[in-house]
């Protein structure tokens, strides 16, 4: 385990398991068409142990060995290249074994305990995501998972840096996952998919996980890697508006792009108690893209908001612009809490999180990548 502190953390590998991304980089949309009927990125798995594991459980092993590999983490042959005891793993997902559960209870009430599979138990943990991607892997670090509501994304992504700061691990695996089933649609009061005679009355939910590697600067400066944006300051507060005012007030840069929490109204114009912190920046709205995420919500922002800042990095003149991520709406909205956290590119570094600029711009507002 890491006994050095920092107070900077920045993201060094992306991994992405969602149906019609080619990887992480599509994450900026739009999509194509009919990237429901494309392949299942859990037919990348292959080799034995996948029998009695859940589909968030596939997913997040999917995404987790591309964010490693991405990183440079794992060698060709699947190896860690670093010592397993400084590598973490935080889950975020509110949703993930709720077929598994739902299962486990109902057989239990119809047959008694009797009549349950002890290859099951282990899946009726909050944890089993988690744990499984770190036994696969060897990642021997601290190991969590979130199920925190519509924050629990950035939440996820915030804990991995007090870890690295607190000198627990020297990075960690950040996934985001939420499965599209029954138990979940039973449970969300989604209906069920397909209706035939009218799909578009059929609102889509997120089928997928995104798994980020957030590591410590002095990892990235001693290893020889490349990082891909640095994770800034982050708040969560009852209100949107408190949220993002509490970061903006730590990082006074340009905000070049806003990646909105799920919204009952839409994101192409916020509702007022949104909040003016992030100016009128360009919105990507991940949620009208791919349907709600729920807990993986925020680690889908931070990834679309690394491969935005790592494709400008080297060619802009303002430094300081920044990727603002927030989730939950908080009490002007539909939730108990909203979350903001801002991503700043590769060339912030050395600065450290929380570096202000002198001047904040707004440009006008549009959409990036794909509105429904």
């Amino acid at each position: 385990m890491s006994t050095g502190r920092t107070a900077c953390a920045v993201i060094t590998g992306l991994g992405a398991a969602v149906r019609g991304l080619t990887g992480p980089q599509d994450l900026l949309g739009p999509l194509p068409v009919g990237h429901r009927d494309e392949a299942d990125p859990v037919s990348r798995l292959k080799g034995r142990g996948l029998r009695y594991k859940d589909r968030a459980t596939k997913l997040g092993m999917a995404a987790a060995a591309d964010a490693l590999r991405a990183a440079g983490l794992t060698d060709d042959n699947g190896g860690l290249t670093v010592p397993g005891e400084s590598v973490g793993v935080v889950a975020s997902t509110n949703y993930g074994n709720a077929d598994t559960v739902c299962e486990t209870v109902q057989t239990i009430a119809e047959s008694t305990y009797l009549a349950t599979s002890p290859m099951m138990l282990p899946a009726t943990s909050s944890n089993v995501v988690a744990s499984w991607v770190a036994i696969t892997h060897g990642l021997r670090g601290a190991n969590l998972t979130l199920c925190n509501g519509p924050t629990s994304g950035l939440d996820a992504v915030n804990w991995a840096r007090l870890l690295i700061a607190a000198g627990r691990v020297e990075r960690v695996l950040v996934l985001g996952v939420e499965p599209d089933n029954a138990a979940v649609r039973h449970v969300t009061g989604t209906p069920e998919a397909p209706v035939a005679e009218d799909p578009a009355a059929v609102p889509e939910l997120f089928d997928g996980a995104v798994a980020l590697v957030v590591e410590s600067a002095a990892s990235v400066r001693a290893r020889g890697a490349r990082h891909l944006a640095a994770v800034g300051p982050y708040a969560r507060r009852g209100d949107h508006a408190e949220a993002v005012a509490a970061v903006r007030s730590r990082h006074a840069g340009r905000i070049g792009l806003w990646c909105v929490p799920e919204h009952p109204e839409g994101v192409t114009a916020p509702a007022a108690g949104l909040g003016t912190g992030a100016g009128s920046a360009p919105v990507h709205d991940l949620s009208a893209l791919y349907g709600p995420a729920s807990g993986a919500l925020g680690v889908l922002q931070c990834a679309a908001a690394a491969v935005w800042l790592d494709g400008r990095a080297g060619g802009r003149p303002d430094d300081a612009e920044a990727v603002l991520a927030s989730a939950g709406t908080g009490d002007a909205g539909w939730d108990d809490a909203s979350a903001a956290l801002l991503l700043t590119g590769p060339a912030t570094v050395s600065a450290g999180p929380g570096t202000a600029s002198p001047r904040t711009e707004a440009v006008p507002m549009e959409s990036v990548g794909g509105i429904r």
